[in-house]
């Protein structure tokens, strides 16, 4: 999966973000707030718990976003791609940051002060529409990790949530995708050990639903994907039922 590109005629938003959420002229608007920054790979943008005021409207590039449960352990929350805003629950509630915005290789945004983005949403109310929409969005997305991991093994979590990302971030009409992700990032998504995502991973690559390089994942095909997410989830349930024996992953047809 490319990074979208701001210059050129065939720029793509996916349509889960901001950008890929309102009009050509509204667009233009949002691309005209705050100032460009450039981030290298690894970088800190957000802190847990600073109380800074600004949001970053992602241009190129991943982040993901961490945060620390009660027993001090890194959870991996969300990865958010080019079209995303991230950064904007602070500058609403004016609470302290919810977890912290790394870098996953270099990023270009806009850095948008909150005063400036409440601003925009008064005067263009479109993207006020368009910017609610999106939070909504990111707070279904959660509910939705916390249902479909119930009764799901460390393959079909896995499954699912490469999917979810795959199609979110895609271009319409393509079976493939490319996600910038290591394999204890993916654990900490999941909430499952190293060793069982290399389990998982392994089980998906002799399917042929997905070949892993160095920080990245590249999925073949996205159907084959979905069915191995499906069967996984029957199999739980079936083993919740006391079935003897869960479903092995469907051959790749």
């Amino acid at each position: 999966m490319s990074n979208t590109r701001v210059r050129g005629a065939e720029a793509y938003w996916p349509p889960a973000g901001l950008l890929g959420r309102v009009g050509e002229a509204d667009r233009r608007v949002l691309l005209g707030l705050g100032h460009g920054v450039v981030y290298p790979a690894g970088q800190i943008t957000i802190h847990e718990a600073d109380t800074s005021d600004f949001a970053l409207l992602l241009l190129g590039g991943t982040v993901k976003v961490t945060a620390h449960a009660q027993d001090g352990r890194e959870a991996l929350v969300a990865v958010r791609m080019a079209g995303d805003l991230v950064g904007e629950l602070a500058g609403i509630d004016g609470q302290p940051r919810s977890g912290t915005v790394t870098t996953c290789g270099r990023v270009l945004a806009r850095y948008i002060l909150s005063s400036e983005l409440l601003e925009c949403t008064k005067q263009h109310p479109a993207i006020g529409l368009a910017l609610n929409a999106s939070v909504v969005a990111k707070l279904r997305t959660a509910t939705g990790r916390i249902v479909d991991f119930t009764g799901c093994d460390v393959l079909g979590r896995l499954a699912r949530i490469l999917h979810h990302l795959a199609v979110t971030y895609g271009r319409p009409g393509r079976k493939e995708a490319q996600l910038p992700l290591s394999q204890p990032e993916m654990a900490t998504l999941v909430g499952a050990a190293e060793s069982s995502i290399h389990k998982a991973l392994r089980a998906l690559r002799d399917s042929g639903a997905v070949v892993t390089g160095y920080r990245r994942i590249t999925i073949l095909d996205l159907d084959h994907l979905a069915r191995i997410a499906v069967a996984a989830e029957e199999a739980g349930a079936a083993v919740a039922a006391g079935a003897a024996d869960p479903r092995a992953i469907p051959p790749n047809s």
